[in-house]
């Protein structure tokens, strides 16, 4: 059973906030952005920010690029796939490249063991 007159789940100071405590709020403006699918987002600005809106934003629904214009919204950006250490390599080097290498190492290699 609890003790005291505490309520539980409340704070020292907490309390109904209203406009009046807070101060009044700036004034807002939504702006209409539309992505690759077709989906519309309408983030909140302060009207004073309206003008220097950012000219794109990333759709909450499918994450594509959104932009103001409805008939031309930006396209998706292609990311390219994961490359992987061997990719990268057989970018610098030719067939002709890594059979030499190979051949090199294994020569080291034998010449440590004192193998043929």
């Amino acid at each position: 059973m609890a003790s005291g007159s505490a309520i539980r789940g409340s704070r020292v100071g907490a309390g109904p906030m209203g406009e009046a405590e807070r101060g009044d709020t700036a004034p807002r403006v939504r702006i209409s952005y539309w992505c690759a699918n077709g989906h519309e987002t309408r983030p909140m600005f302060a009207e004073e920010a309206g003008h220097e809106a950012p000219p794109t934003w990333d759709c909450p629904r499918c994450g594509y690029p959104a932009g103001q214009d409805q008939a031309n919204p930006p396209s998706p950006v292609k990311n390219e796939p994961y490359k992987t250490h061997l990719a990268y390599v057989k970018e610098r080097r030719t067939d002709e490249d890594g059979e030499a290498i190979l051949d090199e190492a294994l020569a080291a290699l034998r010449a440590r063991r004192g193998g043929a």
